[in-house]
């Protein structure tokens, strides 16, 4: 297989991008870097395409080395046909590979391996060839043999009847073909254990689903009932019909000794052999997929909560609500600084509301506090209420935003938050949390494992390799996007940089604490195990704001610092004018892009992006996302009424739809019909996590705290 041919065909780009990127990605670029500061190599291939580039290369290699194997396995054996190496050679899956290799497969002792051993395989073939004129019983005779276990004539067609079925079982053609009509004209059939149980799995306790109708969340909520052991799964399969067809392919004329005894056998293969085989594919397959749909899903969730706009400038009150232990606060300064932490009794049991809100407004006057973040947790709605009657109180302008807490309390019980904060119990250091995502969500948040930032479906069931694999590239993306400055980032945020590992990401802090701060991106090259490989990759994706180099602010890379003084200095401008703000309309001037970047000896799309950072050095392309709902007032979930229309913000989007926090603590569902008046495919074509949407109140169910909500105004 032409590897380059075949991704440039999946991937719908030119052979040539796809031989590039293969090629900077085997010399051990990174995904960030090659989509940032290799787009004249490439063709600008962003770094989605080159994340499934990367992850179709390592497959499709996987898949040519698994050939080799085969092949190598089957000419060991002195079976292998050039038919049967062209087939193999021209397999694109890995499920078509093992079809082929199935009858070649060392296998544990099977029934039919005994027959074989009993010395029946001649009358398999007897049985096979269906040109018999008399009784097989007859012909059952000459393979009588006590001493091998061969006592009757029964004895010997059953188990020449084995070696038929194993014969059946292991065609490759049939089995390609018996999984795709089960695909195509079987269904899953869901019933519950015990129908009395109650459970959320109740709408599958008597579930029929053609396979090529069920949807990914479908599926992955029957898996997880299953494992439960609450429901009873299994592939439904046109029976008759698979078996008519065997029949049809496999008998030859009309021999009434062998037709009986061929039929018996075909039916076998299929029940016994092919049957439960088809059906662990099925399931796999339909999983497989369900899985990829719902990474993918949590991949572009995380990334727009991720790349959520930091509030800056802004003392902030982190409030991480509780009932009997208290609710726990922690005050922010701007640079993310813990000013002061103090424990509040305002829910129950204790409903000291009154000594609460005392020393929540001797905070906001001592700190100047202007923001609440408050944790969505247990004990959010009281807090909630205590706050907006605090806020009517008081003539400080103060507002509050509800924040999805997913995480906080991983994050607070972990070795990375003991070392943070290292006088602090885990209480104050998820309120600390709570305060620092609401300045800077992906500083933040890049400190918790990704699968545990809550806005994805059923990931504990996925493959978690793949699962941390696909987020921690979301995460990496991110991270490098916006950039980070070198003297300030932590240690998990540093690690997400193109090229630098956790070693090396801790070796730079270290510096940093010893040598004081840096200077200029090549004092990276003291940092230890930080070579010119790494500084290569990373150097360009960390910011130095005050530093000796004024491009050291900006996302140009060193490599190309010389081309950028020739650029200024051919366009009138001092290298010194950069840290002023920039110099807007610098695009303006250049009237031959072409020409100029030859002369500069780079490429066109390196100079536009040159041009973009001098423009604005330091822009941080949050900036465009949409902010949070700051709110001075709450709701009850009794105060909605069918048709009321309110602002909300999208905290997590799935296959069926989207939640959307309307400001009374249960997140409404806005259903993928709901959503547009066109059709859609997938909510993730109108709505993102973070997004700021306007809705309609269809429906409110208090007992089950139900919220239905509509986006068609």
């Amino acid at each position: 297989m032409n590897i380059i041919n075949q991704l440039a065909k999946e991937l719908g780009i030119r052979e040539e991008q796809a031989g590039a990127a293969v090629k900077l990605i085997d010399e051990g670029n990174t995904i960030p870097f090659i989509a940032r500061y290799r787009k004249e190599v490439t063709g600008a291939l962003n770094d989605e395409i080159l994340r499934t580039l990367n992850d179709r290369l390592n497959y499709l290699r996987n898949l040519e080395e698994k050939k080799g194997q085969v092949l190598e396995s089957i000419d060991s054996q002195g079976k292998l046909t050039e038919e049967l190496k062209t087939k193999i050679l021209a397999a694109t899956t890995l499920v078509a590979v093992d079809d082929l290799y199935l009858p070649y497969r060392p296998k544990r002792r099977t029934r039919a391996m005994i027959a074989r051993e009993k010395g029946l395989e001649p009358l398999a073939e007897i049985i096979r060839a269906q040109q018999v004129s008399r009784p097989l019983a007859e012909e059952a005779e000459a393979f009588l043999d006590p001493e091998k276990g061969v006592e009757t004539v029964e004895d010997a067609l059953a188990g020449a009847g084995d070696i038929i079925a194993e014969q059946v079982a292991d065609l490759s053609d049939f089995r390609k073909s018996i999984r795709q009509w089960t695909m195509k004209e079987g269904s899953l059939l869901v019933k519950a254990k015990d129908d009395k149980t109650e459970s959320v799995y109740e709408m599958y306790y008597d579930f029929r689903e053609p396979l090529k109708k069920m949807t990914g969340y479908r599926v992955l909520a029957v898996n997880r009932g299953e494992k439960e052991k609450i429901l009873t799964v299994k592939v439904e399969a046109p029976e008759s019909q698979i078996i008519f067809a065997l029949n049809r392919t496999l008998i030859r004329g009309k021999n009434p000794y062998t037709e009986p005894a061929m039929k018996e056998a075909i039916l076998d293969a299929y029940r016994r052999l092919i049957a439960p085989a088809i059906e662990r594919d099925i399931r796999n397959e339909l999983t497989e997929t369900a899985e990829a749909g719902a990474i993918t899903v949590f991949g572009k969730n995380l990334k727009q909560l991720l790349m959520q706009p930091p509030i800056k400038g802004q003392t902030v009150l982190g409030w991480d609500p509780a009932f009997r232990t208290g609710c726990k606060l922690a005050v922010v300064d701007p640079t993310g600084k813990v000013l002061d932490t103090v424990v509040v009794y305002p829910t129950a049991p204790q409903l000291k509301i009154r000594e609460a809100k005392a020393k929540v407004i001797s905070l906001i006057r001592k700190y100047h506090i202007t923001l609440i973040s408050l944790g969505n947790g247990t004990a959010s709605r009281e807090s909630e209420q205590v706050i907006t009657e605090l806020l009517r109180e008081i003539p400080e302008k103060v507002a509050y935003v509800i924040v999805n807490e997913a995480g906080a309390s991983v994050y607070s019980a972990s070795k990375l938050a003991t070392e943070e904060f290292p006088e602090f119990d885990v209480g104050q250091r998820s309120a600390a949390s709570i305060a620092r995502r609401l300045q800077d969500p992906l500083s933040e948040l890049v400190k918790i494992e990704p699968k545990a930032i809550g806005v994805g479906q059923y990931q504990h069931d996925m493959n978690q390799k793949k699962l941390s694999e696909t987020l921690n590239g979301v995460v990496e993306d991110c991270v490098n996007s916006v950039g980070v400055d070198l003297n300030t980032a932590s240690v998990p945020l540093l690690s997400y940089i193109s090229g630098i590992s956790k070693a090396v990401a801790k070796n730079i802090v270290a510096y940093r604490e010893e040598n004081g701060l840096f200077h200029s991106r090549k004092e990276l090259l003291k940092v230890a195990k930080l070579g010119p490989k790494a500084f290569e990759q990373c150097a360009g994706f960390l910011r130095i704001p005050d530093g000796d180099e004024p491009f050291d602010n900006t996302g140009v890379h060193p490599e190309s610092y010389a081309a950028a003084k020739r650029l200024l200095e051919k366009l009138g401008y001092e290298t010194a004018a950069l840290p002023s703000g920039g110099l807007p309309g610098l695009l303006k001037k250049v009237k031959d892009p072409e020409a100029l970047a030859a002369e500069l000896g780079i490429g066109v799309l390196t100079l536009k992006d040159m041009i973009d950072e001098l423009e604005k050095p330091g822009r941080d392309p949050r900036s465009d996302m949409p902010r949070p709902v700051l709110r001075t007032d709450v709701l009850e979930m009794s105060d909605l009424k069918e048709g009321m229309v309110l602002k909300g913000t999208v905290r997590n989007v799935i296959d069926f739809g989207a939640f959307v926090d309307i400001g009374v603590h249960q997140d409404g569902l806005v259903h993928i019909s709901q959503m547009s008046d066109k059709y859609i495919k997938h909510p993730l074509e109108v709505v993102s996590v973070g997004d700021v949407v306007e809705v309609k109140v269809l429906g409110v169910d208090l007992k089950k705290k139900r919220i239905q909500l509509t986006m068609k105004l």
